[in-house]
């Protein structure tokens, strides 16, 4: 990306657009392969010449570039950034445009280099008007990792995305066995967008798993340009659950539809604020010991401790965790402020076993609802057709 020298010298993106009207011919004529002797001006007039739909220091951003040919069949044409990097495109089938399949991007020197089947040659330059605003992602899981079969693709947005079904259609998921999926946009917890891909059913083990989010380029709507290209990859590891039964008060880990072990334990305290969520929630983080204070869940002073294996549920404080100061309630009663509760040696057996994506599937009589698809990965909650529903190209 090169540099604005100064306010001057570069118009933000939305005055711009005079400035890249008109089409940037190459005046230097393509120079022919021949045997020797001069060519007349006669004869340099009649040379093809090639047109560039962008042209100057600040061309528009966000269109595909074109490049034609007046006489004659275009046979390469490279359209490279200032680092190298080139626009894919394809020439037509008459041989007289190529154009490119990416969109240039904001804030971008490109160099055109286009050879003709004729023999001929030619270069030219332009540059993008840098972005007025840039927005940036946040993408979970993280590259490489290995996470449970509930866990979602999770793009968050930094600025809202206005061009919601733009920015869909450059998102690309691979998977290793064709896993049937869907685009879902949302509110993050904290106001911002949010799209998610969710499998239609949960994942099947041992399942890879690519992103491409092709952005770069992308207006996300209100001057906030994508300048950049993001990736993320991951593997679905062991196929388990941990089954949340409010009325049996226990906690169940089932790996491959077996029993490993069943925990008892106390969740939330039914009849109020402090009940737990009911439905699926997916494990978003393992934190180990933390302090929990009641201040930050809207459930006054009642509490500020540190809590040991402590294993993010919710956005909004729902956690399954030690709690060995509730040692007599474990099997019996629900009495936690919304938290599922154990011993030390099972939270930490539980702690051990977990992987980050395993799906909390909380059932009984007891619960407040199912948590919003925002807070945390609560998307599970809605049935497939209303998921499908959510993306914007539906």
């Amino acid at each position: 990306m090169t540099p604005q020298s100064s306010t001057s010298r570069r118009r933000p993106l939305r005055t711009r657009h005079a400035a890249a009207a008109g089409l940037a011919v190459l005046t230097a004529a393509l120079t022919a392969c021949s045997g020797g002797g001069e060519s007349s001006s006669a004869e340099a007039a009649e040379k093809p010449q090639i047109k560039v739909n962008l042209s100057g220091k600040q061309a528009e951003a966000g269109k595909p570039v074109k490049v034609s040919l007046a006489d004659g069949r275009l046979k390469k044409v490279t359209v490279a950034d200032d680092k190298g990097a080139a626009l894919p495109g394809k020439v037509s089938a008459n041989g007289t445009t190529w154009t490119s399949e990416r969109k240039a991007a904001p804030g971008t020197a490109y160099k055109v280099e286009a050879t003709t089947a004729e023999g001929g040659s030619a270069k030219s330059s332009f540059e993008t008007a840098a972005p007025e605003k840039v927005n940036k992602v946040t993408l979970a899981p993280g590259k490489n990792t290995t996470v449970g079969i509930a866990q979602p693709l999770s793009i968050t947005f930094d600025n809202p995305v206005r061009n919601k079904a733009e920015v869909e259609k450059h998102l690309k998921v691979t998977t290793s066995n064709g896993t049937e999926g869907s685009w879902g946009w949302i509110k993050n917890y904290d106001g911002k967008d949010r799209v998610d891909w969710r499998p239609k059913e949960y994942w099947k083990s041992g399942t890879k798993v690519k992103l491409d989010a092709r952005l770069n380029g992308i207006d996300s709507g209100g001057d906030d340009w994508f300048v950049r290209d993001y990736a993320t990859n991951f593997t679905v590891g062991k196929s388990q659950v941990v089954k949340v039964n409010l009325d049996s008060k226990t906690a169940t880990l089932t790996r491959d539809g077996k029993t490993v072990k069943s925990l008892p334990m106390s969740a939330g305290t039914p009849g109020g604020d402090k009940a737990s969520w009911g439905g699926t929630s997916v494990l978003m983080s393992k934190e180990g010991t933390i302090n929990m204070r009641s201040e930050t869940v809207g459930l006054g002073d009642s509490y500020d401790k540190m809590v040991d294996y402590s294993m993010r549920l919710t956005w909004s404080g729902m956690y399954a965790h030690a709690a060995p100061w509730n040692a007599s309630y474990f099997g019996n009663t629900n009495h936690s402020s919304g938290c599922v509760g154990m011993s030390d040696g099972n939270a930490g057996w539980l702690y051990g076993q977990a992987q980050i994506g395993d799906p909390f599937e909380v059932t009984g009589s007891g619960s407040k609802g199912v948590p919003d698809p925002g807070n945390g990965y609560g998307e599970w909650n809605l049935s497939w057709s209303d998921w499908q529903a959510k993306s914007a190209l539906a």
